[in-house]
């Protein structure tokens, strides 16, 4: 086959790096099928908190547009856009920024912490920062360690609720479409390699963008990967023209459905009613004396007398208890299709000894198990020979049932519930805890690591909190927001001279005066003014900022205070930050947190005796040093049942790549 021109010059292209991403670029540009958008490069982030510095990125005020600084004099700057033209500019009316695909080293800051939780249990984590920076960061410290992925991302309704490169988008942008979609691209492809190979991600969408999101999803977890296209009915809008319409989407894929199958993951959810009944056939059972017929009498009278709306009616039909008093339903012994080696053997009724029909295909269970059912007295002949026998099923052991893909419930439970948190109103349209709670429950183990990388108001951390509080699970809720403003806010706060970075305008953005203080306020019952809200429900949480760092400062070791954060983060964030206790030492460890840092790899051997003599929690040792060879023989020295990690070299590395192409 021959060549075009293009894959012939391609191919004078020496860097491999380059040469991959070219031909990427040209792919996606020359698509025709499928989801085709204007990839929009590029992205970028203010830094009000950064030094403008030669040869770095920045934003020019009067424009909005990313220039490279060439020169910086006194209070004027050289600037060089896009193009090469050179620009002069008064350096106040630049602000220090960032391009996604420059390499940044990105570091954690604490700003604040609750603990009132075990001090074994795992620490929530609410980051304030940029997201797409923040999923690289993740890249570092969990990879492939998520399972799950819930987001409610901007919907993109054209009434500036989002920013694209520190502009709110308008109705009236052509391009805000393709926007939207070079967003989320970007962030998905990141945050798909952070989940567990049987990771589940589920975006909250609607009809604005819902048809263009499913597309892309397909193209970046694969439409074989696809779950469900949940459909939330939150109540009618009776002042539509034509339809109400007043659903939201949840688009549900796995990272790997193959994955999930393999190890047999199925999605089930309690019965309602469930516990009511076997509570009540524990004592019908204690009343009947240990007689099975009684018993059942006393149950069929107890279901009569439950009002017409119980949920425990749903489950009346046929209830049974085994010899011990287990009280059962009746399930079907036959097998759901037909198979060569299915078991076919007659059985006969014990006690008249009449044998009974075999199922057209078969028994659903092996011969063994067939005649241990028979011996447990949990088989069910009824009187006509010819209708197959049924089985009895415990019910503690089928009180799960299939969750359908539409619910109903009015959003307006979440506003209200928000503000009582707040005591006014300060965030509009937040997400339903009860909701996430129901769906976390539903499709992620109770130790599980949840991102929400569009943390928003906080909804998904007071989720994952009491749902912990509810089942005693171990969750843990990865947080992510900036501290945007609403447009309206940040038109005021600029119009009364407060410009972003300023402790004014910072105050009012969404991670200060949203998510921190209804975090804290769940966790403590207590609200910002000192009110009480709440008992409160215990658990630990931090609070950190997304930091930018120099190389520089890193490879002198001067970074190790915003590091530290990071690294804990990475070990498991249970018990403390482990940072410099007063003079340096040799190493640092605290018996609550999960990481232990030695600063002398000399002194290994000695720290792993404190380890192993020690009662502690430590599961992942960080080694100070520039030195692989260093790094990896002072590794030997701790069991195989500790993390061990040479840095900085290992972190450097993380974030050299160039990810001009993401």
């Amino acid at each position: 086959m021959s060549k075009s021109m293009f894959e012939v010059y391609l191919n004078e292209v020496t860097d491999e790096g380059l040469r991959a991403r070219l031909k990427a670029e040209f792919e996606r540009t020359t698509k025709k099928f499928g989801l085709v958008f204007e990839r929009h490069s590029p992205e970028g982030i203010r830094m009000p908190q950064s030094q403008v510095r030669r040869g770095r990125t920045v934003i020019r005020e009067s424009d909005g547009i990313f220039h490279k600084v060439r020169a910086i004099s006194g209070d004027s700057v050289t600037l060089t856009d896009e193009h090469g033209n050179v620009i002069e500019e008064k350096l106040s009316n630049v602000t220090a920024a960032r391009q996604f695909g420059e390499v940044v080293f990105p570091g954690l800051k604490t700003v604040g912490s609750v603990r009132t939780g075990k001090s074994d249990d795992p620490a929530h984590v609410v980051i304030n920062g940029e997201n797409f920076h923040a999923l690289e960061m993740l890249g570092y410290t969990h990879p492939e360690s998520v399972n799950l992925i819930y987001i409610d991302p901007p919907y993109n309704t054209g009434n500036k609720t989002w920013q694209y490169n520190d502009h709110y988008v308008a109705e009236q942008d052509s391009f805000r479409h393709s926007k939207w979609l070079s967003f989320m691209e970007r962030r998905l492809t990141l945050a798909k390699k952070l989940l567990k190979p049987t990771g589940v991600i589920i975006v909250a969408i609607d009809d604005n963008e819902h048809h263009r999101l499913r597309m892309l999803m397909d193209e970046i977890f694969g439409s074989n990967n696809f779950i469900s296209d949940v459909v939330w009915q939150g109540g009618r809008k009776n002042d539509s023209r034509y339809i109400s319409n007043g659903a939201d989407y949840m688009l549900v894929y796995a990272k790997s459905e193959p994955a999930m199958s393999d190890v047999d993951i199925r999605w089930r959810e309690e019965k309602p009613g469930i516990h009511e009944v076997v509570a009540a056939g524990a004592d019908a059972w204690a009343q009947s004396g240990g007689n099975e017929k009684i018993a059942e009498g006393k149950m069929r009278a107890w279901f009569r007398a439950q009002p017409t709306d119980s949920p425990t009616r749903a489950l009346s039909r046929n209830v049974y208890f085994l010899p011990d008093g287990t009280l059962c339903a009746d399930g079907d012994l036959r097998a759901p299709e037909a198979r060569p080696n299915r078991c076919r053997t007659p059985l006969a009724n014990p006690d008249s000894g009449i044998e009974y029909a075999v199922p057209s295909d078969g028994w659903r269970c092996e011969e063994s198990t067939l005649f241990r059912y028979l011996a447990e007295g949990r088989i069910i002949f009824r009187s006509d020979p010819s209708t197959p026998p049924r089985l009895k099923k415990p019910l503690q052991d089928t009180d799960g049932q299939v969750v359908v893909s539409v619910f109903e419930r009015q959003r307006t439970h979440s506003g209200r519930h928000l503000q009582g948190i707040f005591g006014d109103k300060r965030f509009p349209f937040p997400k339903d805890h009860e909701v996430l709670m129901r769906w976390i429950r539903l499709v992620a183990p109770n130790d599980a690591v949840i991102l929400d990388f569009f943390g928003g108001s906080g909804t998904t951390a007071e989720a994952v909190i009491r749902l912990n509080a509810e089942d005693q699970g171990t969750r843990q809720c990865i947080l992510v927001t900036n501290n945007e403003l609403s447009a309206k806010d940040d038109a005021a706060l600029r119009k009364a001279g407060h410009q972003p970075g300023s402790a004014e305008y910072e105050a009012k953005g969404v991670f200060h005066h949203v998510t921190k203080p209804r975090v804290e306020t769940v966790v403590t019952g207590v609200r910002q003014d000192g009110s009480t809200h709440s008992d409160g429900v215990p658990a630990n949480v931090e609070f950190l900022d997304l930091a930018y760092l120099e190389e520089s400062r890193v490879h002198a070791a001067l970074e190790y205070e915003n590091l530290a954060p990071l690294f804990w983060l990475k070990s498991g964030a249970v018990g403390p930050v482990v940072q410099r206790t007063g003079e340096p030492q040799d190493y640092e460890w605290n018996v609550e947190s999960s990481m232990a840092v030695l600063f002398n790899a000399g002194k290994a051997a000695e720290l792993a005796e404190l380890l192993t003599t020690k009662p502690n929690q430590v599961k992942h040792v960080f080694i100070i040093t520039d030195s692989p060879e260093q790094g990896d023989l002072a590794g030997e020295a701790f069991g195989d049942e500790i993390t061990v990690e040479p840095i900085y070299g290992s972190y450097l590395d993380a974030f050299q790549i160039n990810r001009s192409d993401s």
